[in-house]
């Protein structure tokens, strides 16, 4: 009878939800689960890092040239460059202004007035009119 018993209570619990079958199927789905995440994403190959690396860097670059631009732009804004003094780096930074431009400009000095950009044919009035308010020729 004890045996019918034990038989019949086996029989019971094969069916139910019983603490060891809990943890043998959070077992097994863990370690499903760890197969599918191990096989789903693929190594990236060495040119394929080395190329996205390169477009980041290239992109920091960029910004970071946009950055110093505007803050050179931001210093020219607060205080006029001087004509007579100022780098060919610092004449660069106004609106407009190109690298021969700026070799003009210092070739041309010195200035006793910003208005002999345009006197001397260095810069056109529509040119001179974008930077007028950020230059000055300090004798």
């Amino acid at each position: 009878m004890q045996a019918e018993a034990r038989q019949e209570r086996a029989k019971e619990a094969h069916g139910k939800v019983t603490p060891m079958n809990i943890r043998y199927r959070l077992i097994f789905a863990t370690l499903l689960m760890a197969t599918f995440a191990g096989c789903a994403r693929q190594p990236e190959s060495s040119d394929e890092l080395r190329e996205k690396t390169a477009r980041a860097t290239a992109e920091a670059k960029r910004d970071a040239k946009a950055v110093a631009q505007g803050i050179r732009e931001g210093w020219s804004r607060d205080k006029p460059l001087d004509l007579n003094t100022a780098t060919k780096d610092q004449l660069e930074t106004l609106p407009g202004m190109t690298a021969v431009e700026a070799n003009q400009v210092i070739a041309g000095r010195p200035y006793n007035d910003p208005s002999d950009l345009v006197t001397r044919r260095i810069l056109s009035k529509p040119q001179y009119d974008k930077i007028s308010d950020r230059v000055t020729a300090r004798k």
